[in-house]
């Protein structure tokens, strides 16, 4: 049995951001992956001539400073997402171009306009409030967290395309239905990532940038950096934990001890590790109510971007599916035209109980109603059902369920004896994406760090 300092278990962002920062406090790391690749919930893919994709996690935007930071650090460069022309919206069969220039705001009548301002203006109002370290405390938290978002916009605004605005946001950003989180972890998310505007924005939003070769390449520099301390097909089935550290025992029988152990599951899957002892309840309950998005991500592939001799940026934001949401990610020379979209919430738990060839047509089909014949007839389709996957279980990240902030919030973070936890569901900012993956892995190492400097070897 290898002894270690301090066992991190999973090698996506928060990870491998834990263990480097970690070794370089001259501490004894070893880092168990399942998967056979390193990157968590970032992943890429090619195409048929070796374009890179990115089959996970993609975009960068403003205020997310430590990923801009690895991509210097590694060399690497970004390039912005498509955003020239015109927007699509679809709401209630009506088809609208949108210059680009007006970010994710639909073209509407004046009073629906008028409402969706004002449900803007509120909602923005009450996420400003909401302390990020600790969103139970906002005002009216119990309230908030006692109804769903859905319950909130019914409640808050007074038309249809309002309603909708707010429900294709909910898809797009959580990956799951207004009905299924609370309202309070939708004002605490927005705040986390600036406001629900910049969560939804190309220029100056979360989508503004992406990294040349994929975003998997920081992951796959930092597992570099990290060489042998990184175990590729190393699944972790449970952790014996006391008064003198913690040994994970894996499936193929072996067994690794350490002083101290770093879980950066996402909370489904750090909910299916065996304990021993048994965690206390409170935070085995957390890990019971937070579920992961339902998405399926899918990329179109074309000769060359076409849309764009149509003045469309390729982005659609839509009240009708499956495919509501969609994006230019063609590779920077455009010698390739490439569409990503996604099937998500509802949507996603439907088609992926269908087969490829079902949710290729039905893709496809969406493709051709938003960009014409020419859609019809892609030169392949990639996607990954993140719903299905092993070790992910959903994506983008997991959603608190009513009643979860003000009952469980604490537990969170809150170590259990020497486990800790990290990933992008414990960050304060940028929570559930690769920013907060990054930041939550170099937090809590550092706590790790300066727990041991206190107590003996």
């Amino acid at each position: 049995m290898t002894i270690h300092d301090v066992v991190v278990v999973g090698a996506g962002l928060a990870g491998l951001s834990a263990a480097r920062q970690l070794t370089d406090a001259g501490l004894d790391v070893a880092v168990l992956e399942a998967r056979d690749r390193v990157g968590g919930r970032t992943e890429g893919g090619v195409t048929v001539d070796g374009t890179p994709l990115e089959l996970g996690g993609q975009w960068l935007g403003p205020t997310q400073n430590r990923m801009y930071e690895l991509v210097d650090e590694f060399g690497l460069t970004t390039f912005p997402t498509w955003n020239r022309g015109q927007h699509l919206t679809v709401l209630g069969g009506r088809v609208a171009r949108l210059a680009s220039h007006r970010g994710a705001i639909p073209r509407l009548g004046p009073f629906e306009l008028a409402d969706l301002f004002q449900g803007l203006r509120r909602f923005n109002s009450l996420a400003a409030k909401v302390p990020l370290g600790q969103p139970w405390e906002a005002p009216g938290a119990r309230e908030l967290d006692g109804q769903t978002f859905e319950s909130w916009l019914r409640s808050n605004l007074r038309t249809r395309a309002g309603r909708t605005f707010f429900r294709i946001a909910a898809e797009a950003v959580f990956s799951a239905e207004s009905r299924d989180f609370s309202a309070l972890h939708a004002l605490f998310y927005a705040h986390s990532g600036a406001d629900l505007e910049t969560l939804l924005s190309v220029d100056r939003g979360a989508q503004r940038d992406r990294v040349v070769g994929g975003t998997i390449r920081i992951s796959e520099a930092l597992a570099e950096q990290l060489g042998p301390l990184v175990r590729l097909g190393a699944v972790v089935e449970a952790v014996v934990h006391g008064d003198d550290g913690v040994i994970a025992e894996l499936s193929d029988g072996d067994r690794v001890r350490a002083r101290t152990t770093i879980i950066t599951l996402p909370p489904t899957l750090a909910g299916r590790i065996r304990y021993r002892p048994a965690l206390p309840s409170w935070r085995d309950q957390l890990t019971q109510r937070l579920p992961a998005g339902s998405v399926i991500k899918f990329h179109a592939v074309y000769e060359r971007p076409f849309w764009r001799d149509d003045g469309l940026t390729g982005q659609v934001a839509s009240d009708t599916g499956p495919v509501k949401v969609t994006f230019d990610n063609s590779p920077p020379d455009a010698h390739l035209g490439v569409i990503v979209g996604f099937l998500e919430a509802d949507d996603g738990r439907y088609w992926g109980r269908r087969t490829l060839d079902e949710r290729r047509a039905a893709v496809v089909g969406c493709l051709r109603r938003y960009f014409g014949d020419g859609a019809g007839a892609p030169l392949e389709y990639l996607e990954r059902d993140w719903m299905a996957e092993e070790f992910s279980r959903g994506c983008y990240g997991a959603h608190f369920t009513p009643g979860v902030w003000t009952s469980f919030g604490p537990a969170l973070r809150e170590p259990v004896g020497p486990i800790h936890w990290a990933g992008a569901e414990c960050a304060t900012v940028w929570n559930g994406y690769m920013e907060g993956a990054v930041r939550s892995g170099e937090a809590t190492a550092d706590d790790v760090i300066a727990r041991l400097h206190r107590s003996p070897s």
